[in-house]
């Protein structure tokens, strides 16, 4: 089989594409024949040696798949072979066949292409997570999601929406806006614009809003401390500007504000079963046609390198594929 490896800290253009033969299934676990893979931002960070976890060399980066299962080990019950199923590996994503645990393995529906089912497992339970157990999100409050055109941003509105929500949604140029109005956001506003700031609270009422959904940290962060209401939950998803921020502490009194960490990956090593359990509620959500995952760009297995470099650039609207033959 084909699969991508990082072989040292640097550029996603400085993997290399190795041959091998296919893992064998041990016992508990199923091989997926991966027919898409999503691209996320943590993707760069891994091969530039900047992420949290660092595996040794070589490594396969790749934390979502979609696939078929093609081969099971000893012990396996729950599954069947040619089961179509997606999956949250811990690496390895990036390769023609992928094994996990068969607890990983999550049915997904003939409704839901494999690019689609790609699309959802990161960026839509990291979503649902944060606004409903971490915002604890109420029907009519007001929701500012930040890079509303990006994977984790798309799947904020979507949810943020079907759970009563009124939002707002900021992106960096018209295209982008253009494309948060079609995933559902009542109002958007570029963050280009210096007058952003006031323009929430003109739409949200002086007090501004009442969630604050933060992939991106920086300069977004601090000027978001001033539009969060009385009460208001400002959670940090992430940092794509590059600059973890700092909070001084008398804003939050003055605020009466919230400051919530959002780190959906350790909630899930703590909570067996959380993931299965989101999985099966997302999927539900997309049967009912509550939320329906964008692709925003499909990218071939061999163009897997360039594909993070659009990701990394912001060239991408909704989620980036890999797509495996």
């Amino acid at each position: 089989m084909r699969i991508w490896q990082v072989t040292h800290y640097g550029e996603p253009e400085e993997m290399i594409m190795a041959e091998m033969q296919p893992p064998t299934p041990q016992a508990g676990q199923v091989r997926i024949r991966n027919r898409a893979c999503g691209l996320n931002f943590f993707d760069l960070l891994q091969c530039q040696g900047k992420y949290q976890s660092r595996p040794g060399f070589p490594f396969t980066i790749g934390a979502e798949v979609a696939g078929t299962i093609d081969a099971v080990g000893e012990g396996v019950r729950g599954t069947a072979i040619g089961k179509r199923v997606a999956s949250l590996p811990r690496g390895g994503g990036f390769a023609e066949c992928t094994l996990v645990d068969e607890s990983r393995a999550y049915a997904i529906p003939d409704s839901m292409s494999f690019e689609q089912a790609a699309a959802m497992p990161v960026v839509y339970q990291t979503s649902l997570f944060a606004l409903e157990r971490r915002a604890k999100l109420q029907p009519g409050e007001w929701l500012l999601v930040h890079a509303g055109a990006s994977g984790v941003g798309t799947a904020a509105i979507q949810l943020g929406k079907a759970m009563g929500a009124q939002v707002i949604a900021t992106a960096g140029s018209d295209e982008k806006l253009e494309f948060c109005k079609s995933q559902g956001a009542d109002h958007v506003l570029s963050y280009t614009d210096s007058n952003w700031v006031d323009e929430v609270k003109a739409i949200a009422g002086r007090f501004g809003a009442d969630v604050i959904y933060d992939p991106v940290g920086g300069d977004i962060f601090d000027l978001s401390t001033k539009v969060i209401a009385p009460g208001g939950r400002l959670l940090v998803v992430g940092f794509a500007s590059g600059r973890i921020p700092t909070l001084a502490a008398n804003r939050a009194l003055l605020k009466n504000m919230s400051l919530v960490g959002v780190f959906w990956g350790r909630h899930c090593d703590e909570n067996p079963g959380y993931m299965q359990s989101l999985h099966e509620r997302l999927v539900g959500m997309f049967n009912a046609g509550t939320i329906n995952p964008p692709v925003g760009a499909k990218y071939p297995f061999d163009a897997a390198p360039q594909g993070i470099r659009d990701l990394a650039d912001r060239k991408v609207r909704g989620k980036a594929i890999l797509t495996i033959d």
